[in-house]
């Protein structure tokens, strides 16, 4: 019975229709009258966990029932809901959320540990030790969105550099600690100073916001959102590698511009061959330009360390947000969000490959936001292309629909994993999660997949350090590094 009502509900446009169905009202003449009211009582409880399931944010965003129930109700209505119907429990949310942070601002630089736990997967039930410790970073500010400026400058990445990490804050703050630290109560960071804010102010640039941080042969990297006379652009910065000061240098830029704050500006970085660096830039909301050789929107570079000169490697990207390069298989791996749907993991097999184009804004699992389906390249008319291959482009290795906000990914060789497979491990935001896809020796086929998920997170940075044997990850939501490690039984 609850299978059909739900079953009701996925299917439907709104409630009214599902209630309407056949099949719900044949249950309703099977029940005896003297059974209706604990039927509904039944069917007000689902109702209400799955209302307060969507009002206060707490909820497995890839569960395609409760997505369907939060398409079906109007936002101002599900944010009254909060306000007014549920504002006690929010309201005892609210609190124990506030008490955290102001847990966080009183420690300071301490990286206090806060919160120990363990994690299962949720197919091959694989346990996990998770350790949280503070950030002293500004916190995400989850009633503007995702695309709220604002929180452009609460993104966090960090960087390994031999026995330490190094992290930097959306809004240019740079601090350090030792990794074993993570073996104590405290991380004990330490302050790096540094001259981004000399940079804004000297070019009279506004910070929009930290894309990366990335650090090769003692020289520290970082991509920067910024905005000049009301445009806005992506620059790279250097700096040799000093824990008293970091003195950055204009590195590389763009030098295209686009108009208006917009989620789909790239800018990872990550190490290459033949003394070279890669950079990925977003299509930055300009249509057609990702598909276009004039512009280097919706692009992935190689960038010559010495010359700052630019090769070209790929085409065809909407948000590239996940990138690295495996030497010992030539590839790249790279991550990217689709529009509504349609987050994509892709391979360059640079073997294979000559430019390969991955068919944004022409093709696309995903759908527009505003409900429609029709491609923004002015040289395709009519709905995006599923199938990228029958066009001439690369197929995604893996897409995701509904959409996980894909971040970073890292790759598991055979000799780092218990069963001696290949593993892609994928970070998210909007999911929360870290995906444990297993993957055959020729990168060619998903072997298994799993799941760890952590509700009420989002999850910009994932690395993997080998001699602790341990994930480094970056959580938003209350600015902290997490560490994950597996438990063997």
């Amino acid at each position: 019975m609850r299978l059909i009502i739900c079953q009701n509900l996925k299917k439907a446009k709104n409630l009214k229709q599902a209630f309407n169905n056949k099949e719900f009202k044949f249950i309703l003449r099977w029940l005896p009258k003297k059974k209706y009211y604990f039927f509904f009582l039944i069917l007000f409880v689902l109702i209400f966990v799955l209302a307060w399931n969507v009002v206060s944010g707490g909820y497995d965003r890839q569960n395609k029932i409760i997505l369907f129930f939060k398409e079906i109700i109007p936002p101002k209505i599900y944010k009254k809901a909060r306000d007014v119907i549920f504002i006690i429990p929010d309201l005892k949310e609210r609190n124990k959320f506030l008490t955290r942070q102001v847990d966080k601002f009183e420690q300071g630089l301490e990286g206090k540990l806060f919160n120990k736990d363990v994690v299962i997967s949720t197919n091959k039930k694989k346990k996990y030790e998770l350790k949280e410790f503070y950030l002293p970073f500004q916190r995400l500010d989850l009633r503007l969105g995702w695309h709220g400026e604002k929180n452009s400058r609460r993104a966090h990445h960090f960087e390994f550099f031999q026995d330490k990490v190094i992290v930097i804050s959306g809004e240019g703050q740079t601090i350090y600690f030792n990794k074993n630290n993570i073996l104590k109560k405290k991380l004990n960071q330490k302050n790096i100073p540094n001259n981004i804010i000399k940079i804004l102010n000297k070019n009279n640039f506004e910070l929009i916001g930290i894309r990366d941080l990335f650090i090769e042969d003692n020289q520290v990297y970082f991509t920067m959102l910024v905005r000049n006379s009301e445009k806005l652009t992506i620059k790279v910065y250097r700096s040799d590698l000093s824990f008293e000061n970091l003195n950055f240098q204009l590195f590389y830029e763009v030098n295209e511009y686009w108009q208006g704050y917009n989620v789909y500006s790239g800018g990872r970085l990550s190490n290459f061959k033949n003394n070279k660096i890669l950079l990925s830039i977003g299509y930055n909301a300009v249509p057609s330009a990702a598909q276009s050789l004039e512009s280097n929107f919706g692009k992935i570079f190689a960038i010559d360390k010495d010359t700052a000169k630019a090769e070209l490697i790929s085409y065809g990207h909407r948000n590239p947000q996940g990138l690295i390069y495996i030497e010992n298989e030539n590839i790249i791996i790279n991550t990217e969000h689709g529009p509504k749907g349609g987050d994509e993991i892709n391979i360059n097999f640079l073997d294979k490959y000559t430019l390969p184009n991955y068919g944004w804004d022409i093709a696309s699992y995903g759908t527009n936001y505003d409900g429609t389906d029709e491609s923004y390249n002015a040289e395709h008319e009519g709905p995006y292309e599923k199938s990228h291959e029958e066009f001439g482009f690369i197929e995604p290795f893996k897409y995701f629909v509904p959409s996980i906000g894909i971040s970073q990914l890292v790759y598991m060789p055979n000799e780092l994993n218990k069963d001696s497979e290949k593993y892609l491990f994928v970070s998210s935001l909007r999911a929360g999660s870290v995906y444990l896809i297993k993957i055959d020796d020729e990168f060619n086929k998903i072997l298994d997949e799993d799941r760890l998920m952590f509700l009420d997170q989002r999850i910009r940075d994932i690395k993997y350090d080998e001699e602790n044997k341990v994930f480094f990850l970056i959580f938003e939501v209350t600015p902290s590094i997490a560490t994950l490690k597996e438990l063997i039984d």
